[in-house]
C-alpha cells in the first residue's frame, strides 16, 4: 500500500508518512523520570501528534520488559461535566478497558466488574490503580490522555485520588503517571459551588515537571514531504518549502494537511509524473483555509474565550489595546498553539494569521452586499480607487453598529476592511495578511488574476494596502505610513500601493474622517485614504 499524508487521527507507520515519534521528545529524560518514580505532565496543542507519540511511548516501555504500561483516553468522562458520581466511573471504565486491551489483564477486569458498584466515586480511581499495581508482576506506568477535558468536581476528584495513592508507589500504585492534554496542569481551573477557583497546580502538587511537545523543525518539515518524493517519484518545486515553513511553522497537522491537499485533493497531481508547482501549493493552501477543517474550527472556537481575546486583539491591532495581558493568559494562548513568544509575540504561523480574521468576520462577509463585478475594469483588473471609495462609505455606515457589542471592538476597523476585501476577493484572487504586536500597522497584499481563464497561473495584479490607526498628528502618521507602505510593496513586488488611516476619535465628524489624497516616496505614488 502506498503511504500518504495523515490529516486525521494517530499515525499508523505502515500507512502514513511520519517522523520517528520518540525523537520529538527528550526520551532519555522521560525514561529517567519513570525510573525515578516521577509523576509529570506532557502537554501539546491539538493535533500535534501527541496521541501517536504516547502510543509509541507505551510500546517502547512495554518492549523494554521493565514495565507494564497502558495508555488511556478519558475524554468520554467529559460528558459528566462536574458530576463526579458519573465522571469518575466513566474515567475508570476507560482506564480498565485500556489496561485489558493493551496488557491483557483479565483479573483486573473481573475485579472491577465485581467491585465497582460498591466503591464510592471519591475512592474508585485510587482503588483501581492500587489493584492494577498489586496484580501486575511489573511496575505499572499510566499515560492518561485528555485529562484537561474534564471539569469541576470530576477533575478535582481525579487529581486528588491520584495524589492520595502517590506515597504507595510502586508496589501498590503506579510507579509513574503521565497526565496528558492540551494545557499544563497549572491551567486546569475548577470552580466549586460557593468556593473560589481551584487550580490544577494546587490539586496536583506532586508534579515533577511539565514537558511540552513542540512542532517540527524546518528541516523535519521538508524531510516529511520528501518522503512522498522518495516513495512516488513526484517532485516538488523547491520554492514551495520556504512557503510551507512560513505557512505552518512546523505545526504537524498543518504540515500533513497541506501535503494531503496538494498531492491528493488536487486531482491533477495524482499523476505522479507531474511536478507540483508553487502555484499548485498556494491553491492547495487556500482550499485548506476555506475548508474550515475540524482543526481550524477548533482553533477558531477558542477566539471566544476572554483569555484568548485579550491577546489576539492586541495582535490584530498591532499594538497594546489598553487591556491587560497577564502572564498566565499569554502562556495559556501559547499552550493552545495560537501564538509564539520568541523572538516576539506573534500568531504562530501564516495560516492561523489568515484563519483568525476570516472567522471573526465570517457572518459579516456572508451578509455583506458586495460584488466583484462592481469594481472591475474592462481588462479585468481591480479598480482600487472605486473599491476604496466604496469602503469609505461602507465603513461610515456600518462601523459603529457592527462593532457595538463585538468582542474584538478594538480591532474592528482592521477586521471590517479585511472582511470587505475578502468578500470581493473570494473565489477570484488571494488576500494575504501581515500583522503582529509592535508593528502598529496591518499589511494586506492582494494578488488578482488578470486573465480569468488562466486564473492564478496567469498574469497577476499585485496591490498593497496598509492599515494604520491615527495616533498623534496626521502628518506624522502619513509620513511614517507611506514609508512603511513602500517598504512592504518593494518586498512583495507590488504594482500599486495604498495607505488607509482610521480615525477612532468619536468627536471627529465623518466629514473630516473621510478624505483621499496622493503621496510620493522613493518614486512610488501612494493613495492615502482616511476613514
Amino acid at each position: 500500500m502506498q503511504r500518504f499524508f495523515n490529516n486525521a487521527g494517530p499515525i499508523k507507520p505502515e500507512m502514513h508518512y511520519h517522523l520517528p515519534l520518540l525523537q520529538r521528545l527528550d526520551w532519555d529524560e522521560i525514561e529517567q523520570f519513570i525510573r525515578e518514580q516521577r509523576y509529570f505532565v506532557l502537554h501539546a496543542p491539538r493535533q500535534t501528534g501527541k496521541t501517536s507519540t504516547l502510543l509509541a511511548m507505551m510500546q517502547a516501555l512495554n518492549a523494554s520488559g521493565d514495565y507494564a504500561c497502558a495508555y488511556a483516553n478519558i475524554e468520554g468522562a467529559q460528558a459528566a461535566r462536574g458530576d463526579e458520581t458519573q465522571g469518575i466511573p466513566a474515567a475508570c471504565d476507560a482506564l480498565v478497558n485500556a489496561i485489558d486491551v493493551y496488557l491483557q489483564q483479565p483479573a483486573l477486569l473481573s475485579w472491577y466488574e465485581e467491585k465497582k458498584q460498591g466503591l464510592a466515586p471519591q475512592h474508585l480511581l485510587t482503588q483501581v490503580l492500587q489493584q492494577w499495581a498489586k496484580l501486575s508482576d511489573k511496575p505499572t506506568v499510566l499515560l492518561l490522555d485528555e485529562v484537561d477535558t474534564l471539569v469541576g468536581d470530576t477533575l478535582i476528584s481525579l487529581l486528588r485520588q491520584i495524589r492520595a495513592g502517590y506515597a504507595q508507589r510502586p508496589e501498590y500504585f503506579p510507579q509513574s503517571i503521565v497526565l496528558c492534554g492540551v494545557r499544563d496542569v497549572r491551567d486546569y481551573r475548577m470552580e466549586q459551588e460557593g468556593a473560589q477557583v481551584i487550580t490544577g497546580g494546587s490539586a496536583f502538587n506532586i508534579k515533577a515537571k511539565s514537558l511540552r511537545m513542540g512542532n517540527f523543525t524546518e528541516e523535519e518539515t521538508q524531510s516529511l514531504w520528501l518522503q512522498h518524493t522518495e516513495e512516488t517519484g513526484q517532485v516538488f518545486d523547491p520554492a514551495i518549502f520556504p512557503e510551507l515553513w512560513q505557512d505552518s511553522r512546523g505545526q504537524p497537522w498543518l504540515v500533513n494537511a497541506l501535503g494531503y491537499e496538494v498531492t491528493w485533493e488536487n486531482k491533477a497531481a495524482r499523476d505522479r509524473s507531474q511536478t507540483i508547482s508553487l502555484i499548485d501549493y498556494k491553491a492547495a493552501r487556500e482550499r485548506l483555509i476555506q475548508s474550515r477543517a475540524t482543526h481550524l474550527d477548533q482553533l477558531s472556537d477558542k477566539l471566544k474565550e476572554k483569555r484568548v481575546r485579550t491577546v489576539v486583539q492586541a495582535l490584530l491591532v498591532g499594538e497594546e489595546t489598553g487591556l491587560q495581558m497577564p502572564e498566565d493568559d499569554l502562556q495559556y494562548v501559547t499552550d493552545l498553539g495560537l501564538i509564539e513568544r520568541k523572538p516576539q509575540i506573534r500568531i504562530s504561523n501564516r495560516i492561523y494569521q489568515e484563519v483568525l480574521p476570516r472567522e471573526l468576520t465570517s457572518v459579516l462577509q456572508d451578509t455583506m452586499v458586495q460584488q466583484q463585478s462592481w469594481y472591475l475594469n474592462a481588462n479585468n483588473s481591480l479598480n482600487m480607487a472605486k473599491l476604496l471609495t466604496a469602503f469609505q462609505q461602507f465603513f461610515r455606515e456600518h462601523s459603529d453598529s457592527w462593532s457595538e457589542g463585538f468582542d474584538y471592538r478594538e480591532a474592528a476597523p482592521q477586521l471590517l476592511m479585511q472582511a470587505f476585501l475578502q468578500r470581493i476577493i473570494n473565489g477570484g484572487g488571494r488576500l494575504t495578511r501581515e500583522y503582529g504586536l509592535g508593528r502598529k500597522r496591518t499589511d494586506l497584499f492582494i494578488e488578482w488574476p488578470l486573465d480569468p481563464q488562466q486564473g492564478m497561473y496567469g498574469p497577476l495584479q499585485r496591490i498593497v494596502i496598509e492599515l494604520k490607526l491615527l495616533r498623534g498628528t496626521l502628518k506624522s502618521v502619513i509620513a511614517q505610513g507611506v514609508e512603511q507602505t513602500v517598504d512592504y510593496s518593494q518586498q512583495v513586488g507590488a504594482d500599486e500601493a495604498h495607505l488607509v488611516i482610521f480615525n477612532r476619535n468619536p468627536k471627529t465628524p465623518w466629514s473630516k474622517k473621510i478624505w483621499q489624497r496622493q503621496a510620493e516616496h522613493q518614486g512610488w505614488q501612494i493613495g492615502v485614504w482616511g476613514a
